[in-house]
């Protein structure tokens, strides 16, 4: 028996091919945001449990209201731990970014626990993404050629490892993490300081040299500064997030009401 996740994954074939794919952030744990979202054509939608209230019986729910959306749902996991990201992948996840990750060890720590023996670690549960037993077989021939792990790399620590980083088997791309890195350097916030400029252009340069695909997250809910992002090579986008789309066109029609008033 097959269900929604023995299929292949469309974003998985494109971070092979460094081909641009666009997704956004899911931080308001109720399904009428992804219905909403998922009528923008957003590929996939990252639920982050890492800087948001939603519990792991809500993601479940929202995981499963993205995919009948025709989304791809990736979990922005709460750090790069056994049990989360077991459990998260259990709920059904198509893949996982784990933050901070700041050497080649942890990204196999990462690997290890998105895939089962032998190629990884991860304990055999039946629920969600293993259709509640009745497709076990079909599952782990999915999640071992399938699943996606995305490194965040979010620490200076990670950036001076990033190559190491790259090299690790299962690691399907990574994404720039500016605010903790900048941070990570002192200078948190701190984009447009020229050191933080040349560590955020270190990164683009390992990671194009090696061919591997290249994410970041536009916060803000202007296409262009998606474009900009383009324009330097990154392939693997999300774009602003719920509550920044919501409250940016929220704030600007009501100044362009008052501005007739």
């Amino acid at each position: 028996m097959k269900n929604f996740l023995h299929t292949k994954s469309n974003l998985k074939e494109k971070l092979k091919k460094r081909q641009v794919s666009f997704g956004s952030w899911l931080t308001i744990p109720h399904p009428s945001i992804v219905e909403i979202m998922s009528s923008a054509g957003f590929e996939w939608l990252t639920i982050d449990i890492e800087h948001s209230a939603i519990d792991i019986s809500t993601l479940q729910n929202l995981v499963a209201h993205v995919q009948a959306n025709k989304m791809e749902a990736l979990v922005r996991v709460s750090k790069n731990e056994e049990v989360i990201i077991k459990r998260v992948m259990d709920a059904g996840a198509n893949g996982v970014i784990v933050p901070m990750v700041k050497n080649a060890e942890e990204a196999r720590q990462a690997v290890s626990w998105v895939k089962y023996p032998p190629l990884g670690s991860r304990g055999v549960g039946l629920s969600r993404a293993q259709h509640y037993g009745l497709a076990f077989n079909e599952y782990n021939k999915w999640v071992q050629e399938e699943a996606v792990v995305i490194a965040q790399i979010e620490h200076i620590e990670g950036v001076n490892n990033l190559s190491e980083i790259l090299d690790v088997e299962g690691i399907d791309g990574i994404i720039v993490g500016p605010y903790d890195l900048s941070a990570s350097m002192g200078k948190p916030g701190m984009f447009y300081d020229d050191d933080v400029k040349e560590v955020l252009a270190r990164i683009d340069k390992i990671t194009l040299e090696k061919s591997r695909s290249l994410g970041f997250h536009v916060i803000e809910s202007d296409y262009k500064k998606v474009m900009d992002k383009i324009k330097m090579q990154y392939n693997f986008l999300a774009f602003s997030l719920d509550f920044f789309f919501l409250g940016d066109k929220a704030r600007e029609q009501m100044d362009l009401l008052r501005d007739k008033l």
